[in-house]
């Protein structure tokens, strides 16, 4: 499978029906991140209550962004306890990270201009969304070359010849 998505389809044919699914692991990478609110059975959560509600399953999260996130963000964070207690719960910063990318027990990803955020790919309403594309996909090699590339950022592979570490709030390898 390879599918364009373009603006709420995003979230109609992948957030909100992929995401609360995943099963072992599920990776995002977004330059913001913002409060972003998806369907739960018929009422609206934060998307950090379903990703609290998989750590507590047994699920791994791994968060890379390049911002600080926004205040209602941190609010809903703040409420979200196996989050912040549990070490399935990863999150690290680098403000060099532009992609927008969710990968889903490996086994389904998407990668495209939508943010962590409510206009790009949450709950909103067509018409207060962003406009957005990118492409769906379940192609193993693919899906691997991605989560290489991930994983690789997740490790700090790149501090090490990052010219602009000065900028770097939080360096993901502290001593080079």
């Amino acid at each position: 499978m390879h599918e364009l998505l373009m603006n709420r389809e995003i979230y109609t044919r992948f957030v909100q029906p992929l995401l609360p699914e995943a099963k072992r692991f599920l990776w995002l990478v977004t330059a913001d991140i913002k409060d972003l609110y998806i369907d739960a059975n018929g009422s609206f959560q934060p998307l950090l209550t379903t990703l609290d509600d998989l750590v507590r399953n047994g699920v791994s999260v791994r968060l890379i962004h390049a911002k600080e996130p926004g205040p209602r963000f941190r609010t809903d964070f703040d409420q979200c306890q196996a989050l912040i207690r549990s070490e399935s719960f990863e999150r690290v910063l680098c403000p060099r990270v532009h992609t927008k990318a969710i990968v889903i027990d490996g086994r389904v990803a998407f990668v495209g201009s939508a943010n962590l955020t409510g206009a790009g790919l949450g709950a909103k309403h067509e018409d207060k969304r962003n406009f957005e594309a990118g492409f769906m996909f379940d192609e193993q090699k693919d899906i691997d070359r991605l989560m290489t590339w991930i994983d690789e950022l997740y490790l700090g592979e790149h501090c090490k010849q990052c010219r602009r570490r000065d900028f770097c709030p939080d360096p993901i390898i502290d001593h080079l």
